[in-house]
């Protein structure tokens, strides 16, 4: 039996033949063998094919300001796996985690577990045995097969809906609706976070019988000189401070997590000051982040994990209004079940030179065929690069004195390219406390 951390993640990755087998009879009978419950706190679930890793940072950041211990389980992670799983914006111990595994291991018998399965199983052990005040839980994919959806929330939130991962969703936004839809529960609330949504979304909480709480209908925002307002079914809460994620779509994002937080208020008060400070406080590693140059004239670096197109304008736009007179150059890295030429187009004019790099796994794409397609649809100058670092280097050679370099295209991207810039000392190391019981 693997011992270490390491070992127990390199033995789940070879565990089950297929990366990918949605799913929930596997969960469930390892669940039933472990005498695993449902939580009696509340529980928010989120999905969304953009803007769920930040409607859950910002529901997190709101109940721990509140003074709540919050579990909280996203993915996938950037440089540590202990990322995935936070208690109070704690990371989960390696002890924890192996511990967790082990009964997971002496449960599962016979049953091939996938290594998201398994990481999901580990989140809610972990969480069962922390007194958490309340769970915030991201689908990893989709919604009606993914893991998370074993856990039954009491408020189910789709942010958005677009295309990704058709290979398992479906080819059209409807069947992609349907799949994320499938986190409703019935005379649960279903919280939508887009004006736009497909109208399937609706009628399938209505057939579910899911009360619907719609951006723009039953909870809505505005904003102006540097702050908001929320309405909502119960609060009506003005003067908030900006969010703490850059952009514009980050205020319908922030309304939806106090859209969902609201439905759970009975529960416990939850007061305007720790909502006002949770949003200012939320951060969330390259969700457009920008670091700041260390020196006068030396360029700025903004990351962001954008991976489909509809991501690629939300980035675009927050590039736009952003923009100055110095040029932008990307460090762009993306997967090879990703719509590369449609992510390049929604960004043409917004990139004066580019530096396609290889990503490594089975789903990775060699630089040289990221930058034909790229080419195809930009007329600046595309370069190659074997790796996000390899790719950073060039382009700060590249850079002039004011500019700022966009890494963006995946988690494999940017998470090599944290590793370097931290290396090279353009971002601070960043030391995240780990859980422990009496913490």
């Amino acid at each position: 039996m693997p011992r270490s951390l390491e070992q127990w993640l390199a033995y789940q990755s070879q565990l089950h033949p297929r990366a990918i087998d949605l799913g929930l009879d596997r969960l469930r009978q390892v669940q039933s063998r472990l005498g695993w419950r449902q939580p009696v706190v509340p529980v928010i679930t989120v999905a969304g094919t953009n803007g769920k890793g930040s409607v859950s940072a910002y529901c997190a950041s709101i109940l721990g300001a509140a003074g709540f211990r919050v579990g909280t389980f996203t993915s996938p992670h950037f440089r540590d796996y202990r990322e995935r799983i936070r208690i109070h914006d704690r990371l989960v111990t390696a002890d924890e985690l192996v511990a967790a595994f082990e009964r997971i291991e002496a449960a599962r018998g016979e049953i091939a577990l996938t290594f998201f399965e398994f990481n999901t199983l580990a989140a809610l052990l972990v969480f069962e045995t922390a007194a958490l005040d309340a769970w915030v839980l991201e689908i990893g994919m989709g919604g009606r097969l993914d893991a998370v959806n074993v856990v039954d929330p009491d408020v189910a939130v789709v942010v958005s809906i677009g295309f990704d991962h058709q290979e398992y969703l479906g080819t059209t936004l409807e069947a992609i609706a349907r799949e994320k839809a499938g986190i409703f529960r019935k005379q649960r609330p279903a919280v939508l976070g887009s004006r736009d949504m497909p109208e399937i979304v609706e009628e399938l909480a209505r057939t579910m019988g899911a009360p619907l709480k719609r951006l723009g209908r039953e909870y809505t925002y505005t904003h102006q000189h540097g702050t908001w307002q929320f309405r909502g079914a119960r609060w009506d809460l003005p003067g908030l401070p900006a969010p703490g994620l850059r952009g514009e779509s980050q205020y319908a994002n922030a309304a939806t997590a106090i859209a969902a937080i609201e439905e759970i208020a009975p529960w416990r008060t939850i007061p305007p000051a720790a909502i006002a400070q949770g949003i200012k406080e939320t951060q969330l590693a390259a969700r457009f982040q920008v670091i700041a140059p260390a020196q006068p004239g030396a360029p700025t670096w903004i990351l962001d994990v954008a991976h489909n197109p509809a991501a690629a304008r939300v980035l675009a736009q927050n590039l736009r209004d952003t923009a100055g007179d110095s040029r932008t150059l990307a460090v762009a890295g993306i997967l090879a079940d990703k719509d590369a030429e449609g992510i390049a187009a929604e960004l043409h004019g917004c990139v004066d030179a580019w530096w396609c790099v290889s990503t490594e796994g089975e789903r990775g794409r060699n630089a040289a065929d990221l930058a034909r397609m790229i080419g195809r649809q930009v007329t600046v100058p595309v370069e190659v690069a074997d790796s996000p670092a390899a790719g950073c280097a060039a382009a700060l050679a590249d850079a002039k004195p004011a500019d700022r370099i966009v890494v963006f295209g995946s988690f494999h991207t940017v998470g090599p390219a944290l590793d370097w810039l931290e290396a090279h000392d353009f971002l601070p190391r960043a030391e995240v406390p780990e859980y422990t019981a009496a913490s």
